[in-house]
């Protein structure tokens, strides 16, 4: 049963929602982004600003569902969003590099070191809905095709830095991995206390999606989620796990550290 306050709630929500809308489809035709189609489309779509799910808010059971709706119709727009332009990161001209000073995080304790005299070799294991499941060592992946690039990274509480990662594009590993026809979300495991956080197939496959293995010409710290981590500028900060072990293609998603805490599960740039 919806109560008074739910009824309020969903009144603001709708105001912010419309307001969010009118201006980023403002800002989309400003940038020649969209069509006019495009745009008229986003008029009508009730798209819904990540600030909504990245509120950590519970609230009663009405409010819970009412959040629900709107992430997926959130999802659907960000999706829609990816899938109209071509969503490349560019590092603008004279912007450098954070380098030492890009931040570090982790959820344990201490930062994450993986020790191979207790805890045997490192490998990422690619398994789920796949033909050909695979368990690569951190060798196996320097020996694939990769490549260097200087992106952005946003992180939600509104700030981004410049870096530059080297690392095995996440198409061509999953191309090896030979996904199956349910195949449509992605989940990223790592030793950090459990922390996963799983993708929409869209953004997986995006040639700026990483498996990132370098920082900035030198082997990933321990600082910055070595042996591995996955990244991409198309998504924002939480949504990039460190520390990574295990990609596991799924036919349906399995939330993740913070999007299961309220922040918005898509989680684009």
């Amino acid at each position: 049963m919806t109560t008074p306050q739910d009824a309020l709630a969903a009144r603001a929500l709708r105001r912010h929602v419309e307001d969010a809308v009118v201006e980023t489809s403002e800002r989309l035709r400003e940038r020649g982004a969209v069509s006019r189609r495009g745009f008229l489309h986003l008029l009508g779509v009730g798209a819904v600003a990540p600030m909504l799910a990245a509120c950590d808010a519970q609230g009663t059971p009405g409010m819970r569902r009412l959040l629900k709706a709107v992430g997926k119709q959130n999802e659907r727009f960000e999706r829609w969003l990816l899938a109209q332009s071509d969503a490349v990161d560019r590092v603008p001209v004279g912007l450098r590099t954070a380098g030492r000073a890009f931040p570090s995080y982790f959820v344990s304790p201490q930062m994450p070191r993986w020790d191979a005299g207790t805890m045997g070799q490192w490998t990422l294991e690619v398994n789920g809905a796949v033909r050909r499941p695979l368990r690569l060592a951190l060798p196996d992946l320097m020996r694939l095709s990769t490549r260097a690039q200087r992106v952005q990274h946003y992180c939600v509480e509104g700030w981004n830095a410049a870096v530059e990662f080297q690392g095995v594009p996440l198409a061509s590993l999953l191309r090896m991995a030979q996904p199956t026809r349910d195949a449509a979300y992605v989940d990223f495991a790592s030793f950090d206390s459990g922390y996963h956080e799983s993708w929409d197939m869209e953004s997986v496959m995006h040639p700026q999606t990483l498996v990132v293995l370098g920082k900035d010409g030198a082997p990933l710290s321990a600082e910055y989620g070595a042996p591995a981590r996955v990244h991409s500028p198309i998504k924002l900060g939480y949504k990039n796990t460190k520390y990574l072990t295990r990609i596991t293609l799924m036919p349906s998603p399995n939330g993740g550290y913070w999007s299961d805490k309220g922040y918005e599960w898509f989680g684009g740039t």
